[in-house]
């Protein structure tokens, strides 16, 4: 069962993006939580901002934000998504005073974005605590040694396999204990191993 509000209602949990939270089957994986998928392929930071009423209007308690990474598909600049990217954290912050927000940074994809998607990500982590959102940086679990996202974990170098989003889940699950306040959960979360 889900966490309820004060009202009694379950707790909603947007996960707000483009394929990479469309393509999450995240009220299977998180079943705590009651899940509004909010991810639409192929969106960048300006379709978003075009449609954040309507995230904003589920009056969601949590959000989970993933975008940017088909801003580079239209040569967006660093300084435009980064913009944008806060503008939305602001809008969010803003309408849903109480809401928790979390924030994902860009997940890597090929090698040779890896310095511009870092640039973003670094703009963006430090903004984040001005809108008191967290900021999860899963670079680590999911990039290779050249910046790339790893290969058991992708099939084109851009979305996540079913591994991929395990890896993914391993980071997430404990950021949203944390951004609660609940203590760290006490099962283990295993890694899916590598299939290299």
């Amino acid at each position: 069962m889900g966490e309820m509000r004060d009202d009694g209602a379950p707790r909603v949990t947007a996960f707000v993006g483009d394929s990479l939270t469309a393509g999450g089957d995240w009220q299977a994986w998180l079943p705590d939580e009651s899940v509004i998928n909010f991810g639409v392929g192929g969106n960048t930071t300006d379709d978003l901002l075009e449609r954040l009423d309507d995230v904003i209007a589920a009056q969601p308690q949590t959000v989970v934000l993933l975008i940017g990474t088909n801003d580079f598909a239209w040569r967006q600049p660093v300084e435009h998504i980064v913009r944008n990217t806060e503008t939305i954290l602001f809008k969010l912050r803003k309408a849903l005073p109480d809401a928790q927000l979390l924030v994902i940074g860009i997940l890597p994809r090929q090698p040779e974005y890896a310095h511009v998607i870092r640039e973003v990500n670094t703009h963006v982590r430090q903004y984040a605590s001005t809108v008191r959102a967290q900021y999860l940086d899963a670079w680590p679990v999911l990039a290779s040694d050249d910046g790339g996202l790893k290969h058991e974990y992708t099939e084109d170098e851009l979305h996540l396999t079913p591994a991929g989003y395990q890896a993914l889940l391993s980071e997430l699950k404990p950021a949203l204990e944390t951004l609660r306040g609940q203590p760290p959960s006490s099962r283990a979360i295993i890694l899916p191993r590598s299939t290299r």
